[in-house]
């Protein structure tokens, strides 16, 4: 019976040509040799299994060839060539530093590198997992690594550059491997079992490749593993059942139920998903991946990033057309949420449940980020006409000019010619009063109103409901219904120069308000947005002043600049905030924590503050 070899050792590459998804490291070592550039130090740095040591192999092999080929490849015929496939080379030593990583250890290294090579040019030296030694062999290892003999080469291979000292990083070339996609591992995968004489589907080898995570020797293990199950026949439900994989098929029911906000249809998904032994988190995460394929698969441009099998990207591109981006938006969002605490949950399933329920919250509600979007409006535009009651009431008065007329149709006759004099009389006083437009109030004079806006309101409200015989009977009351304030429509832009001088012109006029007429001349307003503007204060007494007086400065900008969407936000600044007075302890107890011989000396002779 022959010896079994694992898939990872057996198709192993043995040239620069078969190593796989290293494209730039491999042709640069390659045009190294070819100029005979070579470093006498190197560091191979990157996650487990994408070609590290096997590059290393390659590459000492190579500079050692005696008859290398035209593309810089090693022949793998010469002496040197065949006494190293068959692991008897002396050129060529391998040192485990994760068990020889002491000062010992390192000091027989150095005892070695002395002698020169008996076939071919150089004696390399490839050190692996080198963040395994101990600092003491770092250090002794320095001086021979950054001047060795012409003839010795070393390449460090290690999986953790971040615990290699400076010294020795600086001393070598870093080459960073990368992880290995999942296309090159699907062909790879695919290679491999046409040599195995092995059946196996794209989509179960995309999985196997996922599972791996970049890693070929992972893959190539998981490989073998699911031959040995499915003995030799892969396919996608032997896979997904061999290695305890969610199968798509959950993630698209699921998403069935959320689009039709059925909660009871998630529920009892998830428990299915929950008895086959699958934790939350997996769930929670798994589901925040399938919404991200679904969101890339929208468009024809990025659904490149989606690596997998024809038929299952097919059913994402079907899938993801039912599926506004809105609404991924805020699922992706919502998972990552509940993935976020997840651990410091108590009940696990609970925060899985509720999860699913916020997203089938979302087609019928709508997404979060739509209400918080409204909301914020309401909260900052919307708080100022919220102040004003009289114009919430604006839109129930009819214009003036059509009471006018109703009023004049149901007039009765005509009167008598010595009654019309008396009537005219007040007619065109009234119709002065009524037709008059508004002027732009003074600043006390919008200040005057704005404090007053809620009898303002109840006066409205009053005369809406004033029926139209008493217009045309009673002319006593007409001057006290005053008309609301005139509503700035335009959207006018503006730069801060110009909301700057509004601002002074309205602080100028002020004469009874000092307070806030002084608050507005040291605390000059900054644009933040095109309508948005930002006072910052160094005390809550100067914000409340403007704050209490929002209303009318306001108004005051939105008629001066033609814009009423003009909107103010009062901060008070960090840095600049008043403090109160200290008291002389207080004062020395802060010079004490500065200089504590102070309190020494006070002690000393006894000294006390008056």
């Amino acid at each position: 019976m022959d010896n079994y070899i694992v898939s990872a050792r057996k198709y192993r590459p043995s040239t620069f040509q078969t190593v796989v998804g290293q494209k730039a490291l491999t042709t640069t070592l390659k045009n190294a040799i070819a100029g005979n550039k070579l470093a006498h130090a190197y560091l191979f740095s990157g996650p487990r299994g994408v070609g590290k040591t096997t590059c290393a192999r390659i590459f000492a092999k190579t500079i050692n060839c005696l008859s290398p080929t035209s593309e810089h490849e090693a022949c793998n015929a010469c002496e040197s060539c065949v006494a190293f496939n068959e692991q008897r080379s002396y050129n060529i030593h391998e040192l485990d530093a994760a068990s020889n990583n002491g000062v010992d250890d390192i000091r027989s290294l150095i005892d070695q590198v002395r002698i020169p090579p008996q076939i071919g040019k150089y004696k390399v030296y490839i050190i692996d997992e080198v963040h395994m030694l101990s600092p003491s062999a770092f250090n002794s290892f320095l001086k021979t690594l950054e001047e060795p003999p012409a003839h010795a080469i070393f390449i460090l291979a290690t999986t953790e550059k971040h615990k290699i000292i400076p010294t020795i990083l600086s001393r070598c070339q870093v080459y960073d491997f990368n992880r290995i996609s999942i296309g090159d591992i699907v062909d790879h995968l695919q290679h491999v079992a046409r040599q195995e004489g092995v059946t196996a589907e794209a989509e179960a080898l995309n999985i196997i490749a996922q599972k791996a995570d970049g890693g070929m020797r992972d893959a190539l293990s998981i490989f073998d593993q699911t031959v040995s199950y499915t003995g030799g026949k892969i396919t996608y439900q032997a896979v997904i059942e061999n290695l305890n994989v969610l199968d798509y098929e959950y993630y698209f029911k699921l998403t069935e139920a959320i689009l039709a906000g059925s909660v009871t249809g998630s529920l009892l998904i998830l428990n299915d998903i929950l008895n086959r032994g699958f934790e939350g988190q997996y769930i929670i995460s798994g589901i925040a991946t399938h919404f991200r394929d679904l969101l890339i698969c929208r468009d024809a441009v990025t659904a490149q990033l989606f690596q997998v099998g024809a038929s299952i990207r097919e059913r994402y591109s079907l899938m993801a057309k039912k599926c506004s981006n809105a609404f991924l938006y805020e699922a992706i969002a919502i998972a990552n949420e509940y993935d976020l605490n997840y651990r410091i949950s108590k009940n696990k399933r609970l925060m899985v449940e509720l999860m699913l329920i916020r997203m089938c919250q979302l087609s019928e509600t709508g997404t979060t980020a739509g209400r918080e979007k409204k909301k914020g409006l309401n909260t900052i535009e919307g708080r100022q006409k919220n102040d004003d009651t009289s114009q919430v009431q604006e839109p129930a008065i009819k214009p003036l000019h059509e009471q006018k007329s109703v009023e004049t149709e149901k007039r009765p006759s005509q009167p008598s010619p010595s009654s019309a004099p008396a009537q005219a009389a007040p007619k065109t006083t009234s119709q002065q009063d009524i037709e008059e437009p508004t002027e732009v109030p003074s600043p006390d004079a919008a200040h005057a109103t704005g404090s007053r806006s809620q009898k303002k309101s109840s006066a409205s409200r009053s005369g809406m409901g004033i029926s139209l015989s008493s217009l045309s009977g009673s002319r006593v009351n007409e001057p006290e219904m005053k008309k609301p304030e005139k509503e700035v429509s335009g959207s006018q832009l503006f730069s801060e120069e110009q909301l700057v001088t509004a601002w002074n012109e309205y602080a100028a006029h002020l004469t009874e308000e000092k307070l806030l007429k002084n608050s507005m001349t040291l605390y000059l307003p900054r644009m933040i947005g095109d309508t948005l503007f930002e006072v910052e204060v160094n005390s809550d007494l100067n914000k409340q002043y403007l704050t209490d007086n929002s209303h009318s400065i306001l108004s005051y900008l939105r008629e001066k600049l033609n814009n009423g969407e003009i909107t103010m936000t009062i901060q008070i600044a960090e840095g600049n905030a008043i403090r109160k007075a200290l008291t002389s302890h207080e004062i020395f107890d802060e010079m004490t924590k500065q200089n504590p011989s102070l309190q020494k000396l006070s002690d000393e002779f006894g000294l006390e503050l008056s």
